[in-house]
C-alpha cells in the first residue's frame, strides 16, 4: 500500500520507506544520553542526520528507557520551544517530528514549526493529546505501551499481544476518526512494555498492524531486544540493529526510527532493490 504525509503542507511519500533521525536533548537516554545539551551539538548532529538522508527529524527532550524518572512540564516545555525553534530556522526544509506526550508540549512545538507530534503513550498519559491533535490537525503517530516508562516492564502480561495491541489501537484510531484527524502512524512500542521474547513475536507478527490502513513506523534503534539478545552493549549492537531493520521492512515497516541513518538508509536501499528484481 502507498502512503504519504501531509508535513506542514509537505507531502512525504512512504514508499519506497522512509527513515526518520533521532536527536535527544535530554541527559539520559540509554544511548545518547548528554551528547546534545548544546546549541552547536544540537546543529551539528541535526546536520549529521540530514546529511545522511533522514526524512523526518524526531526530537526528544525526555528519556523514555525503562525505569527513566519523569523531566517536569516546564523543563520539557523549555527544552523543546527552544530546540524546535532552532532546528526550524536552520533546517527549515526537513520535517520535524516532537516526542512527547504532553499535550502543552505538542502545542508549543507546533508553534516553534514541529510538523508532526510522536507520542509513545498513544494518548493515554495525557487526556488532553487527541483533542489536540484534532484541533491542529497535524500527522501523529500513535504508539503503543501499557505503562509509564518506570513501570512499563512491570506491565508486561497480556492475554493475547497481538489480540490485546489490536484492541488498543482500534480504541485509539477511532478517538482519532471523530475528530477528523487521518495523518496517522501506527508504532507497536518495541520495548515498551514488552519482554525480549514478546518484541520477536511483535516483530514477526508486524504485518498485521497494516489492518487498519495506516503506515507503520518501527523503532527498534540499539534497543534491549537486540543487545541482551547479543549479550552486547547499547553502543555495539548496530550490527544487529540493521538485522532487525531488515526483518521489519519485510515485515512491512514504512518508517524506521534510528540513531544511525546512513546505516538504515542504506538497509532501505538493498531492501527496495530485492524487492524489484
Amino acid at each position: 500500500m502507498d502512503f504519504q504525509l501531509n508535513l506542514s503542507g509537505q507531502l512525504l511519500p512512504l514508499t519506497p520507506p522512509v527513515v526518520m533521525g533521532i536527536l535527544n536533548v535530554t541527559a539520559d537516554s540509554f544511548f545518547d544520553g548528554g551528547r546534545y545539551t548544546t546549541e552547536e551539538a544540537v546543529l551539528q548532529r541535526a546536520a549529521q542526520i540530514v546529511e545522511e538522508g533522514a526524512a523526518i527529524l524526531d526530537v526528544g527532550a525526555v528519556s523514555t528507557r525503562p525505569g527513566a524518572a519523569e523531566v517536569s512540564e516546564d523543563q520539557e516545555l523549555e527544552i523543546i520551544g527552544k530546540t524546535v525553534a532552532l532546528l526550524h530556522h536552520h533546517f527549515g526544509k526537513i520535517p520535524i517530528s516532537v516526542d512527547t506526550w504532553r499535550a502543552s508540549v505538542a502545542q508549543e512545538a507546533v508553534r516553534q514549526g514541529a510538523a508532526m507530534i510522536n507520542d509513545i503513550s498513544g494518548g493515554t498519559f495525557d487526556e488532553a493529546m487527541i483533542p489536540l491533535i484534532g484541533a491542529l490537525q497535524v500527522p501523529y503517530c500513535l504508539m503503543h505501551t501499557p505503562g509509564k516508562p518506570d513501570v512499563m516492564q512491570q506491565q508486561t502480561h497480556y492475554d493475547d499481544l497481538i489480540a490485546d495491541m489490536l484492541q488498543f489501537f482500534g480504541r485509539q484510531l477511532d478517538k482519532l476518526h471523530r475528530l477528523h484527524v487521518h495523518d496517522i502512524l501506527v508504532d507497536p512500542g518495541f520495548g515498551f512494555g514488552k519482554t525480549l521474547e514478546q518484541n520477536y513475536q511483535l516483530l514477526k507478527n508486524l504485518h498485521v498492524f497494516h489492518t487498519f490502513g495506516y503506515p507503520l513506523l518501527v523503532g527498534v534503534s540499539r534497543k534491549s531486544m537486540i543487545y541482551k539478545l547479543l549479550q552486547k552493549t547499547p553502543q555495539e549492537a548496530l550490527n544487529g540493529t540493521t538485522a532487525v531493520h531488515m526483518l521489519a521492512l519485510m515485515q512491512g515497516a514504512d518508517v524506521l526510527r534510528v540513531h544511525d541513518v546512513r546505516e538504515a538508509v542504506e538497509a532501505v536501499r538493498i531492501f527496495e532493490t530485492y524487492q524489484h528484481v
